[in-house]
């Protein structure tokens, strides 16, 4: 007859020392494998979470952009337009306020729609993609962090320029010698369909030369001219800090870029025929000039103001709404 201590299995009891050791490593092989399955199941989640956020948080990027456009071209449309007549045609301030006081009121905000639209979408383009691309390189190129993200802005210049074909008829729009041509923007892309895709992009050279650099710059050196001056403290504060900031670093900007500028009015006021090249195009504007860098520049104040104007509305109606979104 067999005692309790003596199994009829012949195995050592649970309660016995083999028996605990045999019992304490099986569960310690099923609490391993529910550790690990945790941990799986919290990184998933966990990533799943990190990438809502990021969505969440470049989407807002997009929205703030798209409507910082808007209120910049509502306001400065009439001076942007005394400019690209300066830029044409390189007349004086005077006698492009002249030429536009002569086309009319009715005429004043004629071709709005292609900044409307080419401008709210590059800006949504420019701030969204600079910052997705930003958080895509930091996490994937051991390389330094501005450098990344002057890659991540050259970048984001460079798709902005998918858009040129409403910055083309802008240009044909603010033209006076189109005005009989076409009266709105659909008919201007009507017009220019007629002689191919390619016509759409005419002036796409300075484009890409102005858009990647431009942007390098203005994202490389918002943070530390921000930084420069006093503390903002209240909300206030904060938007007049970005307003100089933006506006500064628009009017530098604009002064540095503007011969690029010049060129793409003259190349985009043209319709049809050969395609001239860029260095070819500076050229004869140059020898029109009498060879002068004052010639060259002729409208670059008022450019200068109103990109301290432009870029202080955009940079500050940007950050503002990025603080309720």
């Amino acid at each position: 007859m067999r005692g309790l201590s003596e199994p009829a299995s012949g195995l050592p009891p649970p309660w016995s020392p083999g028996g605990r050791r045999r019992e304490h490593s099986g569960e310690g092989r099923a609490c391993s494998m529910m550790d690990s399955e945790d941990i799986v199941l919290q990184k998933s989640a966990t990533d799943q979470m990190g990438h809502r956020i990021i969505s969440m948080s470049s989407g807002k990027h997009y929205i703030c952009g798209y409507c910082a456009a808007i209120t910049n071209v509502a306001v400065t449309f009439p001076l942007q337009k005394v400019l690209f007549r300066q830029q044409l045609y390189g007349v004086r301030t005077r006698d492009a306020i002249r030429q536009l006081q002569k086309d009319g009121l009715r005429n004043l905000y004629r071709g709005i729609l292609p900044p409307l639209m080419q401008k709210s979408t590059t800006l949504a383009l420019m701030f969204g993609l600079y910052e997705d691309l930003s958080s895509i390189l930091l996490s994937r190129v051991s390389a330094p962090e501005l450098l990344t993200r002057s890659v991540a802005a050259v970048l984001a210049g460079t798709t902005e320029a998918v858009l040129t074909p409403f910055e083309r008829v802008q240009v044909l729009l603010q033209d006076y010698k189109h005005h009989d041509k076409f009266t709105n923007t659909f008919q201007a892309f009507k017009v220019l369909q007629e002689h191919g895709i390619r016509e759409y992009y005419r002036g796409l050279v300075p484009i890409l030369l102005r858009n990647g650099p431009s942007n390098a710059l203005f994202f490389g050196l918002r943070g530390p001219i921000k930084q420069c001056l006093p503390e903002a403290t209240t909300y206030r504060t904060h938007l007049i800090n970005d307003f100089i900031c933006g506006g500064l670093l628009g009017a530098m900007l604009g002064i540095l870029f503007f011969p690029l500028n010049v060129v793409k009015a003259r190349m985009q006021s043209q319709i049809g025929g050969a395609f001239q090249p860029f260095s070819k195009v500076f050229m004869t504007i140059w020898l029109e000039r009498d060879r002068k860098v004052t010639q060259l520049f002729r409208g670059a104040h008022l450019n200068y103001h109103r990109s301290l104007i432009s870029w202080g509305i955009i940079n500050a109606t940007y950050e503002f709404l990025l603080k309720f979104l």
